[in-house]
């Protein structure tokens, strides 16, 4: 990943600000003592200090999430490497999308293209799977015996939804539970938070799909309102929908609420989600 990156022991420096029981933190203090560069971690993330960093610490590198990247200007930083979702938000050419699980020891793909040793197939369904030697051996069972991960072949099934690119890049649309189809159309959820993330009325958005008798799955629209005095009606961002995605994107639900769960790195629980 350093080589890919063209990180430079002598120049760079690392902040660490996301939880070190998740790989999205702990690889940076890993990579970091595996070629000495220089590294400082932080207790959690904290938005001023994050967005200070390059100018109190010399830091030149970090790893976030989309939530946490929201809350920072990325300029003053070399690279910022985003991982934990699938994110459809254009990003600052210094952002670099990484994709890889826990199994795989953190990311594998930068920018769409496989590191050195992983080997990525997308089937015609759009499934991802990984293989490589950087893949977990397998998974301990609570009776101390390790179970393959893999099929005989050596491929990890991700679950995971994605297709290459003209270019030959990897674009990864999400989760294949999360997939919701609607009236037989493809619903990512991603997409559509993205789109009405922008309107002023929302602070927060999370998208899933609930039954619907007529349409199979309906997409609805959690929404943590600016105002809770003045939220948005659903006519509202169905109109701020269909503005830049096709009308069965849009939601036809709306759930108000105070706050969405999250998972201590800041991914969404869908299934957490009031249904």
């Amino acid at each position: 990943m350093h080589a890919h990156l063209g990180v430079d022991a002598d120049r760079d420096r690392w902040l660490a600000c996301l939880p070190l029981a998740h790989l999205g933190g702990l690889g940076v203090v890993l990579r970091s003592l595996l070629t000495d560069t220089p590294v400082d971690v932080l207790p959690g993330f904290d938005a001023a200090t994050v967005a200070d960093a390059p100018r109190t610490l010399g830091t030149t590198l970090t790893s976030l999430v989309p939530t946490t990247l929201d809350r920072i200007d990325p300029s003053p930083y070399r690279w910022v490497v985003l991982g934990g979702s699938a994110d459809p938000t254009v990003r600052p050419a210094n952002v670099v999308h990484t994709y890889g699980l826990t199994e795989t020891g953190g990311g594998i793909v930068y920018g769409g293209t496989p590191l050195p040793g992983a080997e990525v197939h997308v089937a015609a369904d759009g499934a991802i799977s990984l293989a490589g030697p950087m893949l977990a051996r397998g998974r301990r069972t609570r009776d101390g015996t390790v179970v393959s991960l893999t099929d005989d072949q050596g491929w990890l099934a991700t679950g995971d939804l994605g297709r290459w690119t003209a270019a030959g890049r990897l674009e990864v649309d999400g989760r294949a539970d999360d997939l919701i189809v609607s009236g037989g159309e493809n619903v990512w959820p991603a997409t559509v938070e993205a789109a009405l993330a922008t309107h002023p009325k929302v602070a927060e958005v999370a998208v899933q799909g609930q039954p619907d008798p007529e349409w199979g799955q309906r997409v609805a629209a959690h929404v943590v309102p600016t105002d809770p005095a003045d939220p948005p009606t659903l006519a509202e961002l169905r109109a701020h929908a269909k503005a830049t995605l096709p009308a069965h994107a849009a939601p036809r639900a709306l759930v108000l609420s105070a706050g969405l769960p999250r998972t201590a790195l800041g991914k969404v629980r869908r299934s957490a989600l009031p249904t």
